[in-house]
């Protein structure tokens, strides 16, 4: 049955999904890589679509910025429409001296600054982690395909422009790759929801070095990440 933000019917959703934050992005995704894709869902400018890849069924779906956005269509997907395997898809900037842009990275685990998991364990720091099957899985199908991924914490923000400057070097200093919005809000649902998730990221921007990817380079190297999460699901 439809849910209060997504319009698709009963089965119209794939085991697998991926999940980009722009809606646009998911429509080039589905258009890019799926076979037969059709759209599924559209409530307020969030498209989803059903295809299949290499013959196997696979959904796309935006999730909007931020982790209260995504982890409404994470937990409808889950709970309504039977997903089973998630794997977010977007750009992250990097913070490590290590990285480079367009470098893809997988999020091993996930820090926050957000008080969404200190609600769900109080009194609990809670470590959020992807399913270690799909994140082998991803490293299993770059080395394969010769794509440089790296593996490694990441910081999810609730402020785009955080207040505290000391943040960034500090984070870097405990070995963090980069800082995004979403993945310990994935990883949480997940947890909580009996399924398994990853977070693959392109580093779009650096934001100690103060990088950034021109918008064609940007869709370059996506189109690689991309590459990788639907090796990973089909492992």
């Amino acid at each position: 049955m439809p849910t209060p933000h997504i319009s698709a019917a009963d089965g119209d959703f794939a085991p697998d999904i991926l999940l980009p934050g722009d809606p646009r992005r998911a429509t080039r995704i589905a258009e890019t890589f799926l076979d037969d894709a059709r759209l599924v869902t559209e409530v307020r400018g969030i498209v989803g679509y059903t295809g299949t890849h290499q013959g196997r069924p696979v959904s796309v779906m935006a999730t909007g910025m931020g982790m209260p956005s995504a982890t409404i269509y994470m937990t409808e997907l889950i709970r309504h429409y039977g997903v089973k395997r998630l794997v977010r898809v977007g750009t992250v900037g990097g913070i490590h001296p290590d990285l480079a842009l367009g470098d893809v990275v997988a999020a091993s685990s996930a820090h926050t600054d957000s008080a969404m998991t200190a609600n769900r364990l109080p009194g609990v720091h809670y470590s959020h982690a992807p399913s270690f099957s799909l994140l082998r899985a991803a490293a299993d199908h770059a080395d394969d395909a010769g794509v440089t991924l790296r593996v490694g914490p990441v910081l999810t923000s609730d402020a785009f422009y955080h207040p505290d400057p000391t943040l960034v070097p500090r984070l870097a200093a405990y070995g963090t790759l980069a800082v995004e919005m979403e993945a310990a809000g994935l990883y949480a649902v997940a947890a909580a929801e009996g399924v398994e998730a990853l977070m693959i990221g392109t580093v779009s921007d650096h934001v100690v070095r103060g990088e950034s990817l021109p918008a064609d380079d940007r869709e370059k190297t996506f189109a690689g990440m991309v590459s990788v999460a639907l090796g990973a699901l089909a492992r």
